[in-house]
């Protein structure tokens, strides 16, 4: 096989997906986890990691607008900026996936890292969100039962004169302005600055090189896909897909997610010989899998971990059917859309990730009511 840009674009991801798994094992980045520790034991530490990848994130997408190097205005894979604000799906996707991973005990990325760890809980929890995520991505699944009620409840922001769904775009038009790439650019530094304070205000985070580390390493792996696609490589990589006599999946400016990658993960096994349906997602995925077992094993970090209880293992195969629905219908997990979502300052991934943090702390606060109930 000839190593074209198709396929030097695909390492370079699978490069940064190594990177995004070793360091999700050593630092135990989760955002799940953040929640937990929050919910539980009142320590924000994880939870401003979390943020602090979105600061990270949303400030190389702000650098790499203004300088011209990639636009994520156009069409990208999801469409964050759509003008198409469908304000129920990303409610309803979001609570479905924060519920589910806390079920599962951890998110897509975490789950993946797991894996890598000698996890087969969460290996369970990856074939049945993949086999769910598959259901709606290449059956009728999603046509029928959700796209209807999606339709209905979407606002067309283009018939209110306000171009994308991006922050600064939404406040333009509420105010009467002109849209302006200055304006939205001046909007998310301010987004960017806030977060950037709200996460060093605290000791819970700064006493952790873990939580450092972790959440500057998975913005930077955000901004380094966003570069990688939408770029001068990803410039290359698509004008080869258009003159390509059979065109690679998804070929779209984008970046980190881990629910859709599931679904298209399932779709290439099925084909094995149609190297066309490798994609940035599937190497995504198999990268951070891979880089999590390869810090594991000298580090001493492996370790198998399997279901004792067919109870344990009931609530992560439910888990993991949410998380493959809900991410589906929210377009993205807690890296897909609260990371590389919320860099794009879309209104969209904002209620999303809210709606995931919603959903696992009811799951957390009725989990603990049980236990206190049987106990």
């Amino acid at each position: 096989m000839e190593f074209g840009i198709q396929q030097q674009l695909l390492l370079s991801v699978f490069g940064i997906a190594l990177v995004l798994g070793a360091v999700g094992q050593k630092t135990r980045f989760c955002t799940m986890g953040a929640v937990s520790d929050w919910v539980n034991m009142g320590d924000t530490g994880r939870m401003r990691s979390w943020v602090f990848a979105m600061a990270v994130a949303l400030t190389g997408v702000v650098v790499l607008e203004a300088t011209g190097t990639i636009d994520v205005s156009t069409e990208t894979f999801p469409p964050y900026r759509t003008a198409n604000f469908a304000w129920l799906r990303y409610l309803v996707g979001g609570l479905m996936f924060g519920i589910g991973m806390t079920l599962a005990s951890g998110c897509g990325n975490r789950t993946l890292v797991r894996i890598g760890g000698g996890n087969v809980k969460s290996l369970t929890v990856l074939c049945i969100a993949a086999f769910f995520a598959y259901l709606m991505l290449w059956t009728p699944v999603f046509e029928t039962a959700f796209l209807p009620w999606i339709q209905a409840t979407s606002v067309n922001l283009a018939q209110h004169g306000v171009s994308s769904q991006e922050v600064g775009s939404i406040l333009a038009g509420m105010f009467g302005l002109a849209p302006s790439r200055t304006l939205n650019l001046t909007v998310s530094s301010l987004v960017a600055i806030g977060m950037f304070v709200w996460v060093f205000r605290s000791r819970d985070f700064l006493d952790s090189t873990d939580n450092i580390v972790g959440g500057a390493v998975v913005g930077l792996a955000v901004v380094a896909g966003w570069y990688v696609t939408g770029g001068p490589m990803g410039r290359a990589w698509k004008e080869f897909a258009e003159m390509a006599t059979e065109i690679p999946s998804r070929v779209q400016t984008q970046s980190f997610t881990f629910v859709a990658p599931m679904g298209d993960t399932v779709r290439y096994l099925l084909s094995p010989t149609k190297f066309t349906l490798i994609n940035f997602g599937v190497v995504a995925l198999t990268g951070v899998i891979l880089g999590a077992f390869l810090y594991a094993i000298p580090s001493k970090g492996f370790r198998y971990e399997r279901f004792f209880t067919f109870k344990d293992f009931g609530a992560h195969a439910l888990g993991g059917a949410l998380m493959g629905v809900g991410g589906v219908v929210a377009m993205g997990c807690t890296i897909g859309q609260a990371v590389t979502g919320v860099s794009t300052l879309a209104v969209g991934s904002i209620l999303a990730f809210f709606a995931m943090v919603i959903g696992a702390v009811a799951t957390m606060k009725y989990q603990y009511w049980r236990m206190m109930q049987e106990g």
